[in-house]
């Protein structure tokens, strides 16, 4: 869920902490009124954080349906939103509360330095 967070950040460079923090924080609501029998969204109503969490609902969705966890089990929806409210909290503590700020992001990016999705855009600045 971290390298979904980080891809479709380095994808929208607009994209900002208390952005992430909204998505992720709409989707743990969604699923906490879930774990209670309820069905429930209210995605949030800025663009970057609504299509972050449409990102994140499609590939919790299709993790959810993948067979290759049959020898562990299905997931379950209250152990999606631990993993849920896990990830806000450490996002809180990545951050620095600015409007702007991109810690907890470029934090995450950090946590995969492989992956060539994350890699940054060489600088187009020639230095003699």
């Amino acid at each position: 869920m971290a390298f979904t967070i980080a891809k479709f950040c380095a994808a929208q460079p607009a994209t900002t902490d208390p952005d992430v923090l909204a998505a992720i924080q709409a989707l743990a609501e969604s699923y906490k009124t879930l774990v209670a029998g309820i069905v429930y969204e209210q995605p949030p109503a800025m663009a970057p954080q609504h299509e972050l969490y449409d990102a994140l609902a499609a590939f919790l969705t299709e993790t959810k349906q993948q067979p290759d966890r049959v020898s562990s089990g299905p997931i379950r929806d209250s152990e999606l939103f631990q993993l849920l409210v896990f990830l806000f909290r450490m996002g809180l503590l990545r951050t620095n509360g600015r409007p702007r700020s991109r810690r907890f992001i470029e934090f995450l990016r950090g946590q995969f330095p492989a992956a060539p999705e994350l890699k940054r855009e060489e600088s187009r600045i020639i230095v003699p």
